[in-house]
């Protein structure tokens, strides 16, 4: 997935920002404690990196999963964009890639990034 970078007023204020990277996970229920415990190993690899200030984990209620599956959403929290940037470009290929390896298609995932309004 590629991720639009933010958006930089003339002083790059928007960069400096910190942001939430959210991934939501549908995750087969016959796989659900193999992926959990990989997920805390992966959420610990990702924590250690630079930039990163903070993770939870949540089960999705609302909207339900598909059936046979349950639904997590995972938040990451960074101290700015660029530190997103650098994860992406440099680790996130690699660490999608153990997932996928070890799951393959009983998991799907979606990204987004977030950042707070000044409003």
């Amino acid at each position: 997935m590629t991720t639009a970078p933010a958006r930089t007023t003339r002083t790059g204020a928007a960069r400096s920002r910190s942001v939430l990277y959210e991934v939501n996970i549908e995750v087969d229920a016959a796989a659900h404690d193999a992926y959990r415990a990989w997920l805390g190993e992966h959420i610990a690899e990702i924590l250690a990196l630079p930039g990163f200030t903070g993770a939870k984990v949540f089960e999705v209620l609302d909207p339900p999963a598909s059936a046979g599956r349950i639904a997590l959403c995972v938040q990451y929290a960074l101290k700015d964009q660029a530190a997103l940037d650098d994860y992406l470009r440099d680790h996130a290929p690699r660490l999608r890639a153990d997932g996928m390896a070890r799951f393959g298609d009983r998991f799907q995932a979606s990204r987004r990034v977030l950042q707070q309004s000044r409003r």
